[in-house]
């Protein structure tokens, strides 16, 4: 049984953000921390007040978590970049709506006061007893994780403890987020002041400037009467939020939030849903109606089936009926439909299912046949432009010595570039038959037939192929195209002229897409001299789409070939700068060495190039952790460190520098997700090195040393590579059935209530009826098991509560 909680995030937009830059604009990005952490870097929109990123994630935490905060921030080139402001939201505000949060919110000033983070090690006990006055004693026993306040990337802490107008102040720990005091304070407990609170602080020593603030702990002397002694790990919190001057002036963000907090079962509570789901789209249909399928088509509403369509298709893709399933919604919607030009154009869930479908079965195969002509567009950076009343002469430079363009010379310039990007883009989808994933194949062959079979008339000869076309180009070609980065493409957005291009592009294949040239060129004539290629792709595409699907031997698009792009296949590769111990100190000022870095089912190699022979490797299984590294450690923000045992049970550590915030996180968590089922995991690790004769981070001496800080094996992003998880998916199905139960059981009554009005009662509709009676009692058995887990936890909560008490 595992209990996690994923937050989904949506960092849709922002407006009316304060000018920054001395052109009268500002270049706003937004860094996502998790209780501080940075984990998301979105990309910086140039020249803008008014930002979009319409960026999406899916991040896996520990149920200790506490806030997710979003910074917003000004980049610069030539300085340090300008904080502009933040949102911050607790968990707590997140779990009382488990619809999400939608909406704008303001940003408001950062705070130096308010920015803390850690936990203290404390223990807290009254002393005495009878006649003899009471003392109160606090032992200041150590801190990790603190907020970093100098210029060398660490702080110099020291602790200050208050009760009834007295005072004591601890050491100060130099260079240190991880200092350790181990030291003692006492009071004379004052009986008539009950309701005097003991308050740890923790601040930041500064020799020339105001000390800074860290955090503090706030004991309430009348429970700690009670309970006599208090030990354990608090974490920090800030002091009172004061009024800020810029309230309302920093501009806002539009966020969508939505945090689900998963217990999952163990497989075999899960097997009769998943049974029962493969046998509402199994081959014995032969033709009758998918009851199942059917009740969850018409009672998901529209805000919730993105999502049920994802965990369906993943679940069905896990059981290897996939194209079962899709196939029911096929006929499902087909049915419903009179008019074939508006076939799969509406937000159901056979539109939704096949999106998610080609994003979750289909992401290689579409990173192979746009990688290299999207790079080519971005290195280019060539100004293209069709429509004249859009058309910068300036932008598009000079033609020769003191001779601008004009504006015919830049459209018939920008026509052959788009030519020439179309041409290149239609040769890559042809030989793209070669590679296109089986089950991608079989789910367009399946489509093409079915709607073959309902609308076979010859005015409706090519409703087949725009069916295909309508989720192949329309749906996933052109949107990879326009926004390459939510795509997993490129890193950053396109700027204002290469995104120009893109969507010029992606308007020409959706216009190849819809088979049509005549309704685009009345919409937009300036589209007419593209018309030529846009017929010649029309052709190609048809030609295309024919030989997918009259394949009857899959040996013919070569299999092997295929068959190696398939989702979940959990590898990931690239060049990373590295750096290995071997137990020896680190005397060189930049030890890291360039390797390309390869993550594949069992193993984590590494060689000087990327066809190197000789290379080296790391057995997963033998993977303890995998950490971040502070920064003051190599003087980089993004290191990570690989502590894996040796045979002979030594520890050897590996440090991967990576070039961003997000690169940094994407490693971390393939590498946390690949090693999630190791058993030997470390609870605590050094996230600085050791150096000389001490660790940089808490300077113990010990290099044996357990660690100064706990590890977060549960902080993970969800990435499209990740391998499927049948009982998860199993979970967030049961949980939306759950949900719309009362609504299945209205639609189940009013089948009984046809069924009655009929004279024949057939076996099929006493099996359709049986089995969605069944469902019911899945549900309430998948019910019943999660409120006895919620009991369990319950009552060992109570009994440790009793064990404190005493």
């Amino acid at each position: 049984m595992a209990k996690r909680n994923t937050l989904f995030i949506r960092i849709v937009e922002g407006k009316n953000l304060p000018i920054k830059d001395i052109t009268g604009s500002s270049d706003p990005y937004c860094i996502v921390r998790i209780d501080n952490e940075a984990i998301i870097r979105t990309a910086t929109i140039w020249k803008t007040l008014s930002p979009f990123w319409g960026e999406e994630y899916n991040v896996h935490l520990p149920p200790s978590f506490h806030t997710v905060s979003f910074h917003v921030l000004d980049e610069d080139s030539l300085s340090r970049d300008d904080v502009i402001g933040k949102v911050s939201i607790s968990k707590d505000a997140l779990a009382v709506k488990p619809q999400g949060l939608d909406g704008w919110v303001n940003l408001s000033e950062i705070d130096p006061d308010e920015e803390v983070q850690g936990e203290i090690h404390l223990q807290v006990s009254v002393l005495g007893d009878g006649d003899v006055p009471k003392i109160l004693r606090c032992q200041v026993l150590e801190a990790r994780d603190l907020a970093k306040k100098d210029r060398n990337g660490a702080s110099d802490p020291f602790v200050r403890v208050r009760y009834n107008s007295k005072t004591h102040e601890s050491a100060v720990v130099k260079k240190s987020c991880y200092p350790r005091w181990n030291e003692s304070f006492e009071f004379e407990l004052d009986d008539t002041l009950p309701e005097s609170p003991l308050s740890v602080e923790v601040w930041d020593w500064d020799l020339v400037s105001k000390n800074d603030f860290l955090g503090k702990v706030l004991f309430n002397i009348h429970r700690l009467q009670s309970a006599q002694q208090e030990e354990g790990w608090f974490r920090l919190v800030p002091d009172k939020p004061k009024h800020s001057q810029h309230e309302g002036t920093l501009g806002s963000l539009r966020l969508q939030l939505r945090l689900r907090d998963e217990t999952v079962l163990p497989s075999s509570h899960y097997k009769p849903l998943t049974e029962l789901l493969c046998q509402s789209v199994g081959p014995h249909l032969n033709g009758n109606v998918p009851d199942l399928i059917m009740l969850i088509d018409e009672t998901t509403t529209a805000e919730s089936r993105q999502e049920v369509a994802s965990n369906l298709v993943k679940l069905f893709l896990g059981q290897g009926l996939v194209k079962g399933f899709l196939d029911v919604l096929f006929k499902l919607e087909l049915d419903k439909t009179n008019e074939p030009n508006t076939l799969f154009r509406s937000n159901s869930l056979a539109s939704k299912s096949m999106e998610s479908f080609l994003k979750v079965a289909g992401m290689q195969y579409l990173h192979r046949l746009l990688g290299s002509l999207i790079n080519r567009i971005f290195e280019e950076k060539k100004y293209v432009e069709l429509d004249p009343n859009k058309v910068e002469l300036k932008e598009a430079g000079c033609a020769g010595l003191h001779r601008v363009h004009t504006e015919a010379e830049v459209i018939q310039q920008s026509a052959n570039l788009l030519q020439s990007y179309l041409s290149d883009l239609l040769h890559a989808i042809v030989q793209s038959a070669a590679y296109c994933p089986v089950t991608l194949c079989q789910a367009f062959q399946q489509l093409y037939h079915r709607v073959h079979q309902r609308f076979p008339e010859p005015e409706y000869r090519k409703v087949k192929f725009i069916a295909v076309t309508s989720f192949l180009c329309l749906r996933f070609i052109s949107p990879a195209i326009m926004s390459p980065k939510l795509f997993h493409l490129r890193e950053k957005h396109a700027d204002a002229r290469t995104s120009r291009t893109l969507l010029l592009l992606a308007k020409a294949i959706q216009t190849i897409g819809n088979l049509d040239t005549l309704t685009c060129c009345s919409k937009e004539p300036w589209m007419v001299p593209l018309q030529p290629a846009i017929q010649q792709g029309i052709t190609q595409l048809k030609d295309f789409i024919s030989k997918l699907i009259s394949c009857d031997d899959i040996q013919d698009l070569g299999l092997q070939e295929r068959m190696s792009i398939q989702c979940g296949s959990m590898e990931k590769e690239g060049f990373l700068l590295l750096h290995r111990t071997k137990d020896k100190c680190m005397l060189m000022a930049s030890p890291f060495k360039k390797y390309y870095v390869m993550l594949s089912k069992d193993t984590l190699s590494y060689s000087r190039t990327l066809h190197s022979k000789k290379n080296s490797f790391i057995s997963l299984p033998k993977i303890r952790a995998v950490e971040k590294v502070e920064e003051k450690s190599f003087g980089s923000a993004n290191v990570m460190q690989i502590i894996s045992s040796e045979d002979n049970g030594q520890m050897e550590t590996l440090y991967l520098d990576c070039k961003s915030v997000n690169e940094l996180n994407q490693w971390l968590s393939a590498l946390r997700k690949a090693c999630s089922h190791n058993t030997d995991t470390m609870s605590s690790y050094h996230p600085g090195i050791h150096k000389g004769d001490r660790w940089s981070c808490c300077h113990q001496k010990d290099k044996a040393d357990l660690g100064c800080d706990k590890t977060k094996h549960g902080v993970t992003l969800q990435d499209w590579y990740d391998p499927l998880d049948p009982d998860l998916e199993s979970q967030l199905i049961y949980r939306h059935l759950i949900g719309v139960k009362q609504a299945m059981r209205e639609k189940y009554s009013e089948m009984i209530k046809l069924q009655e009005h009929e004279e024949t009662k057939s076996l099929g509709d006493e099996r359709k009826l049986d089995s969605v009676t069944r469902l019911f009692g899945v549900l309430q058995n998948l019910q019943d098991a999660h409120s006895a887990v919620e009991e369990e936890d319950r009552s060992k909560n109570k009994n440790l509560l009793l064990e404190l008490q005493t």
